[in-house]
């Protein structure tokens, strides 16, 4: 076991070190964006196709979180880290030597292939590295990364790309991949995160699906991907609605968004702590937190100091979840890894039905602030999920389950 002391506060430098792992993967995908003109007319290739960089990573996202999950079930979850920081490495490499488009696509897809897995397996061995009634807040240190990387992967693509050009950025973040890779090589344990020997479920692919037979799961797995689609509804349209309805100039845009990624950090760690407090409770008052700040949003989206104060408290709400979901859905799947790489693609596929819904919403002439209200309509349902999975579960199970529950 590698457990802290319950007294300990100080976070153990092998979560510091999995923050750095979560803080690289997430600058390389959200980089891209501010470098898309660069790269398009440096390969000569429409802005279009350029974009295919970002869907391409996506893709390859929800693909690899949970197939390569399940290929690694059996191995230590150090070693697995450790590889997948290794694809990640060689990922970025090839984008910043990359001679032709193809091949950039190629080290993207490479890159992202390691983006579900990390998270699923980084938020296992983050927890057993503390105390049992710190663990959400633990995977919120590891997750504190990528919500940073956020907050400055546009600033900071356009800025290096525009002083060193945009190969420069993907070498910078193949050092932070060096950087993250010998820091878990160095601090954290071996064996950290791993099943007791003889502990049921086995490591074996079939065990890790029957672990995820559990209905509270998939109640869980459904809040999850429907908490992001309501909050992605209405951020992947949030430029139209600054500018069209807020009256913002186009180059207010990116510091808004900044503002957002700042509520994201916030809530991200005050969520782990409320989590680790009363997990159910946190998880059914974030998205109605969330849905009640989408629908004011909509309401006062021509206001611009009121959007200020709401897109922050729009990130606030919609990252408090995260880490209590994950700790969540693990500790009903009994640890199985199979569920965290399942929760990362039930996130993505809430982001892609959120951001389906918003764009119908417009394309019917709703107007700028439907997705507002489309995503306000969907983190209720997420209310309502969770708090059916909360009633299901009852005093004893979420006794036995619950944050301070030591994991088996």
């Amino acid at each position: 076991m590698h457990r802290r002391a319950a007294g300990s506060r100080r976070a153990p430098t092998g979560l510091l070190a999995l923050a750095a792992g979560g803080f690289g993967i997430g600058l390389t995908e959200f980089l891209i964006a501010g470098l898309l003109p660069q790269v398009a007319q440096d390969f000569r290739v429409s802005e279009a196709a350029a974009g295919g960089l970002i869907s391409g990573y996506a893709l390859s996202v929800a693909v690899g979180a949970i197939v390569l999950t399940a290929a690694t079930a059996r191995l230590p979850r150090k070693r697995v880290l450790l590889g997948l920081l290794v694809l990640f490495v060689v990922g970025n490499l090839l984008s910043a030597v990359a001679p032709s488009y193809r091949v950039m696509l190629l080290g993207r897809i490479v890159a992202a292939l390691c983006h579900g897995s990390f998270f699923g397996i980084g938020s296992l061995v983050a927890r057993s590295l503390v105390a049992p009634e710190r663990t959400s807040r633990a995977v919120a240190v590891m997750f504190a990364g990528l919500t940073v990387a956020n907050v400055l992967g546009v600033p900071f693509g356009a800025l290096v790309g525009e002083r060193w050009g945009w190969r420069a950025a993907f070498w910078a973040v193949t050092a932070i991949g060096l950087v993250a890779l010998a820091g878990i090589a160095a601090r954290v344990p071996s064996g950290a995160g791993d099943p007791p020997a003889g502990s049921a479920p086995s490591a074996g692919l079939r065990a890790q699906v029957r672990a995820l037979r559990s209905g509270q799961v998939w109640l869980t797995l459904a809040a999850t991907a429907l908490g992001y689609g309501g909050m992605f509804g209405a951020f992947s349209y949030l430029a139209y609605t600054f500018t069209e309805v807020g009256g913002f100039s186009s180059t207010d845009v990116a510091w808004l968004l900044m503002v957002y990624g700042v509520g994201l950090v916030v809530g991200n760690l005050l969520g782990g702590r409320a989590a680790d407090h009363d997990r159910d409770r946190a998880l059914i008052l974030a998205p109605a937190g969330l849905t009640v700040t989408l629908t004011l949003f909509g309401l006062l989206a021509a206001s611009a100091t009121a959007s200020v104060l709401l897109v922050f408290l729009m990130g606030v709400f919609g990252f408090a979840a995260v880490p209590g979901m994950i700790t969540r859905v693990t500790d009903y799947a009994q640890g199985a890894v199979l569920a965290a790489g399942a929760n990362v693609s039930a996130s993505n596929l809430g982001n892609a039905l959120g951001a389906w819904a918003g764009g119908l919403a417009i394309t019917a002439g709703l107007g700028y602030t439907a997705p507002l209200y489309v995503g306000a309509v969907i983190t209720l349902t997420a209310v309502a999920v969770m708090a059916v999975a909360a009633h299901r579960a009852g005093p004893a199970e979420h006794e036995q389950h619950g944050p301070a529950a030591v994991r088996r």
